[in-house]
């Protein structure tokens, strides 16, 4: 049976030949999509199914016999169900005509499989992973960018102490120097005046030597 038989078979089903043709391209674009993604698919009495990732390994080309290598890949894999698997191997029988031969889902399945709520939840941790780690990202790189302007501010102020010491040390050694300067002034002033004292005492020594020669 091709997709053309299959879309016959259930016209008279789903109200003709158009409903049917879109009911079957929306049935299994739906389970390519969700097989595609990663999620599995379930229909209860039915089967599976999924992705699975077959890893790199050898074959042999069935031709030649040569030995190939065979890239890492992801193939899609159907997994009959059990009530499938009694019908084809005989152990059930098969229900007539109209009747359905795979059984009905269960109350509240269709409000939402396992595998698609797990898939919500998966996708809802990487989000908040994701959010998590931009966050400390951006606390990394501010915390950096303040360190940075606190060493920048310390070496800026060390810099500017350092050009400001040389300055405070000429104006006081200057000042120094002036004090200096002040107080030698006064004692050379006052050697000065001391000078003709000495000059006056020498002149009263020889008045008395010549005055005594005379007597």
């Amino acid at each position: 049976m091709n997709k053309a038989q299959l879309v016959e078979a259930i016209a008279d089903k789903v109200g003709g030949r158009q409903q049917a043709a879109d009911a079957v391209d929306a049935v299994l674009d739906a389970i390519v999509r969700a097989v595609v993604a990663g999620d599995r698919v379930s229909v209860t009495g039915f089967g599976s199914f999924e992705k699975v990732d077959r890893p790199a390994r050898y074959a042999r080309n069935p031709q030649t016999g040569e030995r190939v290598r065979v890239k890492k890949t992801s193939v899609p894999r159907f997994r009959a169900g059990q009530g499938f698997k009694d019908l084809v191997s005989g152990s059930k029988k098969l229900p007539r005509g109209g009747e359905v031969a795979v059984k009905k889902a269960p109350k509240g399945s269709l409000s939402g499989g396992v595998s698609a709520r797990t898939t919500v939840k998966a996708a809802a941790k990487k989000a908040t992973a994701k959010t998590a780690a931009a966050r400390k990202t951006a606390v990394k790189k501010a915390t950096a960018a303040k360190k940075t302007a606190v060493k920048k501010t310390a070496a800026a102020k060390k810099a500017t102490a350092k050009k400001a010491t040389p300055a405070k040390k000429t104006a006081k050694t200057a000042a120094a120097k002036k004090a200096t300067a002040k107080k030698t002034a006064p004692a050379k002033k006052a050697t000065a005046k001391k000078a003709p004292a000495r000059k006056a005492t020498a002149r009263t020594t020889t008045a008395k030597k010549t005055a005594a020669r005379k007597k």
